[in-house]
Parts: C-alpha cells; sequence; structure tokens
C-alpha cells in the first residue's frame, strides 16, 4: 500500500507539470493574439491618423492651383503693395512688419503650378507657371529696387543680412513648407492658418526684397545670396508639390495623339529630373557649408576666445580656399600656434583647413600698457599746460578791465562807465555786432558850437531794413535815458 501511494503521488505530479504547460501555452498563446489585436489597433489608428487621400479634392485642387498662377490686375498690385511693405520692414530691421507683408503676399502660385504640372504632364500649365513665375521675379526685383534707390535710409540690417546666408535649416523649412502647403490645397475645404503658417515659414519675398536692395546699393553679394535663397525656396517647394501629387495618384493629362503624349511625359520627367538635382546639389552643398560654420564656430569659442594668452581682434574663414584667419594683437608664442593647429585637427569638417595666424610681434601686452600708460602722462601734462594758460589768460582780462576803467575815469564826473553801457547795450539789444559813443563838436553856421552824444552802431547781415529802423529808434531812446541826453545821434557802421 505505501508504494502505491507513492506510484498515485508521482503520476499526479506528472499530471500537474503537463497541465501547466498546457496552461503556459495557452498564454503564450492568449498574448500573440492579444498583441496582434493591438498591433491592428495601432496600425488602424495610425492609418486614420495620417492618411489624408480620402479627403482630397483631386479636381477643386488642379484648379484652384491653375487659378493662382496668372500675374495680373488686383494680384499684381497685392505684389506690388507686398514688396513695398516688406522692403519697408527690412529697411527698419523690423521683423513684424516682414512677417504682415509675407501674409498678403501672392507669391506661391506659379511655384505650385509647376510641380503640379510636372506631376500631371501638362505641358500648357507648365510654360504659364514659368512664364508667370518670371514675371513675379522681375515685377518683385523692380519694385524692391526703386525703394531703396529712391529711399534716403538703405543701411544694411540685420534682417537684409539675413536673406543673403541660406543655410540646411531654410532648406528644411522650405521643404516642409512646401508640403504643409500642397496638402492643405488638396484638402477639401482650404486650411487658411496652414497656408498663412507656410507663407511665413518659407519667406519667399524677403529674399526677393533683399535681392532687389543689392541691385540698387550695388552689393552683389548681397543680390546672389538672396537670389540663392529664394531658389532653394523655390525649387523645394515645387519638389515637394511634385512628390504629394505623386503619392496621391493625381491622374496625368491624356493626349489624342501618343506621339504627343509620350514626348510630353518625357519632357515632363526630363523637367523633374533637372529640378531634382539642383534639390539633391543645394541640399548637399547647403549641409557642408553648415557643418563648416559650425565646427568653425566651434573651434573659435572653444580654442580660441576661452585662452587667457590670446588676445583676438577678428576672424573669417574662406570655404572656398579652405582657409582659416585669426588676427590678434600682440605677439602669439610658437608654441600657442602648434597648440591651435593641432586643436583644429580635432575638428573634422575643418580639419584639412590651412590656419594663417596673424599677429603683431612688436606691439605685445605689455608694451601695449607702456605704450598707454605714456599716453596718460603725455594728457596730465597737456592738462597741466592748458590749465595754466587759462590762468594767464583770466590775468589778461581783469589787466584790461583795469585798463579799460582807467581809461573811462579820465571822462567827465557822473559820465557812465562804457564797459557797463556796451554790455547792457549788447544784452537788450542781441542783433547788435559794434556799439560805440562820444562825444562829438558840431556847427551849423561855422559861429556857435554845440556839443552832441553819436553813437556808432553795426547790426547783423541778417536784419531787414525796416527790424533795423525799430532796433536803432529803441535804440536811440534807451541811450538818451541812461546818458541823460536830450539828443543822440546814431550813426550807421
Amino acid at each position: 500500500m505505501e508504494e502505491g501511494k507513492e506510484h498515485k503521488f508521482d503520476f499526479s505530479e506528472e499530471e500537474t507539470e503537463n497541465a501547466k504547460n498546457k496552461s503556459v501555452e495557452i498564454s503564450k498563446e492568449k498574448v500573440k493574439k492579444d498583441a496582434e489585436g493591438l498591433w491592428k489597433s495601432i496600425s488602424k489608428f495610425l492609418n486614420e491618423l495620417l492618411d489624408f487621400r480620402d479627403d482630397t479634392d483631386r479636381d477643386a485642387t488642379i484648379l484652384a492651383i491653375k487659378a493662382d498662377i496668372s500675374f495680373k490686375g488686383a494680384t499684381a498690385w497685392i505684389l506690388v503693395c507686398s514688396i513695398f511693405v516688406a522692403s519697408i520692414g527690412l529697411n527698419a530691421d523690423s521683423t513684424a512688419v516682414v512677417i504682415g507683408a509675407m501674409l498678403i503676399s501672392p507669391l506661391m502660385g506659379p511655384i505650385l503650378g509647376v510641380g503640379l504640372s510636372i506631376a500631371i504632364n501638362d505641358i500648357d500649365t507648365l510654360k504659364r507657371s514659368l512664364i508667370n513665375l518670371a514675371i513675379m521675379i522681375v515685377l518683385s526685383l523692380m519694385t524692391a529696387f526703386l525703394f531703396f534707390a529712391l529711399f534716403p535710409l538703405n543701411e544694411e540690417t540685420s534682417e537684409l543680412f539675413a536673406r543673403t546666408r541660406p543655410d540646411i535649416r531654410d532648406v528644411l523649412i522650405a521643404f516642409f513648407g512646401g508640403l504643409a502647403l500642397i496638402i492643405a490645397r488638396t484638402k477639401k475645404g482650404t486650411i487658411a492658418s496652414v497656408i498663412f503658417g507656410v507663407a511665413i515659414a518659407t519667406a519667399l519675398m524677403p529674399p526677393l526684397c533683399t535681392a532687389g536692395y543689392g541691385l540698387a546699393v550695388g552689393n552683389w553679394k548681397f543680390f546672389f545670396g538672396a537670389m540663392y535663397l529664394f531658389s532653394i525656396n523655390t525649387i523645394f517647394i515645387a519638389l515637394a508639390t511634385f512628390i504629394v501629387l505623386k503619392l496621391l495618384g493625381f491622374p496625368m493629362l491624356k493626349y489624342v495623339n501618343s506621339a504627343k503624349r509620350k514626348r510630353i511625359s518625357r519632357f515632363a520627367m526630363l523637367i523633374a529630373i533637372v529640378v531634382m538635382f539642383p534639390a539633391i546639389w543645394t541640399f548637399l552643398t547647403v549641409l557642408q557649408e553648415t557643418k563648416y560654420q559650425r565646427d568653425y564656430k566651434d573651434f573659435i569659442s572653444n580654442e580660441v576666445e576661452t585662452n587667457d594668452n590670446l588676445w583676438l581682434q577678428r576672424h573669417n574663414m574662406d570655404v572656398d580656399a579652405k582657409k582659416i584667419s585669426l588676427y590678434f594683437n600682440g605677439d602669439v608664442a610658437d608654441a600657442t600656434l602648434s597648440d591651435l593647429q593641432n586643436e583644429l585637427k580635432d575638428y573634422e569638417n575643418i580639419l584639412d583647413f590651412e590656419l594663417v595666424v596673424n599677429a603683431n610681434k612688436v606691439r605685445n601686452a605689455d608694451r601695449l600698457s607702456q605704450s598707454l600708460e605714456r599716453a596718460y602722462d603725455d594728457l596730465d601734462r597737456r592738462d597741466n599746460v592748458i590749465s595754466g594758460l587759462q590762468t594767464q589768460i583770466e590775468e589778461l582780462e581783469k589787466n584790461i578791465t583795469g585798463l579799460n576803467m582807467q581809461i573811462e575815469s579820465r571822462s567827465a564826473k557822473g559820465t557812465i562807465s562804457f564797459t557797463t553801457l556796451s554790455r547792457d547795450a549788447k544784452v537788450r539789444f542781441s542783433d547788435l555786432e559794434y556799439f560805440g559813443y562820444a562825444e562829438m563838436l558840431e556847427s551849423k553856421d561855422f559861429i556857435t558850437i554845440d556839443t552832441i552824444t553819436v553813437a556808432s552802431v553795426r547790426w547783423k547781415k541778417s536784419l531787414v531794413d525796416s527790424l533795423v529802423l525799430k532796433r536803432e529808434i529803441g535804440l536811440q531812446k534807451w541811450l538818451q535815458y541812461e546818458l541823460k541826453k536830450d539828443t543822440i545821434m546814431i550813426k550807421r557802421n
């Protein structure tokens, strides 16, 4: 019985183990089914969230894009006004004004037309889009040129300079802005806020205004840099339009003549390739330039400006010549120069650049300090000399005043001081430039002699005769009162 009980116990343990294994397999299967169900739910959710093909109105989109291509009448005037507003904003260095100009700008139409026509093989729409794009560019450049050529204030501002140096961010902004715009245009019912946002982000108009500024002031660097940025925006917006319309399966334009259809299809494909290659080349070029600039700024910030033994005045980088130039005040030791060259190799994108150091080996920091001290000493000596001269001038003025008083004391007793009289006359009659008076003897019958007082004056030349006469009458009455004389003759000098 003990053996039987032990055998029955062993059999129950094996049975329990099998039951556990079967339960685990059932659990795994259930988890697998649950995971598949979760994945299907997530896929369905993402598909409903991101798929916009069912919400596309192909016919309305094509008609809307074609309607916005032409530049004439009101559209042309809106463009001119928006260019003027953008130019004023760039001139005033006002970001808010520039954004406002972008909101009213109708520049997107021809660019979307180019992308649409290539996507659906519509050669007529392509021709019309390119013609209107050219009209748009010429009209914008002429408007900006006239503004900056005629407006008296045309200094370079940060808003202008920002449109002359495109980098990889401008490429990405143009491409994703173009994607947002064409997706909004294909939706049933245009999303106006998206269009406004794209108008701000892609910033087609400020580069054209900056190019017009470059033409007006003869700054070709500004002109070509701004046109380069405008070309980036144009190409990548058209490219985004082409890609989205192809993904949405917009119908190709059909031609009755099969030979013509094939010819136009090949031409459209050629145009697409021509647009793609500059886009790829631009992207890679701007990306590389951005890497150059990033490493260059890091090198200056981390290796040069943090070195207390270096006095950096200015610096620049020539990408074409692969050269970095540093200009220092004072001498740069050979060991420091060697360290800078070695540290440059730690920056991957500029490690093969030539480092040119321009240092002043004569005027180092100590000598500059000595020169500054000598300059202070010279200023102190000059201040002392000036102070001494001022003292001498004051003494001379006192002597002159004393001599005048002596001369006046010799005149008849009770006569008013000429110094006082002349000073009061100047205070009362500010237009007076010269004043003098004296007692003069005269005879009308050559027998009797009379004594008269004569005042000699000279007025400012800017005074008209009527005012001069009025001033002289006032001066005569004032002198009669001050000198206690009945008659005073005013003689104009």
